[in-house]
C-alpha cells in the first residue's frame, strides 16, 4: 500500500510571533490581486502587488538581520515557504542595494540603453524631482537618498 502524503507543515519555534503580520499581508495581497484595474495603465495594476511583496520581504529581513528577533531556522523556513523573496533579500545585504524596491529595477535588459531604472538614480542627480518607476511604482530606492 502506498504511503499517504499529508500537507502538514511543521512550523519552527517563533512562528506564532510573526504569523499574524504575515497573514495580514497575505490578505492585503489577495485584495490587491482581485482589485479591479479599470482606468489604470497596464503597468499600474501590478504596483500594489510589488509593494506588498516588498513589505513582506522587508519585514522578515528586518526581523532577522536588523532586530535579530527570529531564529535562522524560522528565517530559512519563511524563505523556503515563499513568504519572502530570497533574491531580493540577498541584494539588500550588498552595499548600494540596501533600499532596492524590486529586482526588475536593477536588470539592464528591462530598460533602454542597458541601464538601470530611473528610481535607482539618487535624488540630487535627477533632472525631474518627482518620478515613478514604470515597473513597480517606486519613487526612489537609491541608497544615497
Amino acid at each position: 500500500m502506498p504511503k499517504v502524503k499529508t500537507n502538514r507543515v511543521k512550523y519552527p519555534e517563533g512562528w506564532e510571533l510573526i504569523e499574524p503580520t504575515l497573514r495580514e499581508l497575505q490578505a492585503k495581497m489577495r485584495e490587491a490581486e482581485n482589485d479591479p484595474h479599470d482606468g489604470k495603465r497596464k503597468c499600474e495594476t501590478l504596483w500594489p502587488i510589488f509593494k506588498i511583496a516588498h513589505q513582506k520581504s522587508r519585514y522578515i529581513f528586518d526581523l532577522y538581520h536588523r532586530r535579530k528577533e527570529i531564529s535562522k531556522e524560522l528565517f530559512e523556513f519563511c524563505l523556503d515557504q515563499g513568504y519572502a523573496d530570497r533574491n531580493l533579500i540577498a541584494k539588500w545585504k550588498k552595499p548600494g542595494y540596501e533600499r532596492l524596491c524590486c529586482l526588475r529595477c536593477m536588470q539592464p535588459r528591462d530598460h533602454n540603453f542597458a541601464t538601470t531604472c530611473v528610481c535607482r538614480v539618487p535624488k540630487h542627480l535627477r533632472e525631474e524631482k518627482v518620478i515613478e518607476c514604470v515597473h513597480c511604482g517606486c519613487k526612489g530606492c537609491a541608497s544615497g537618498d
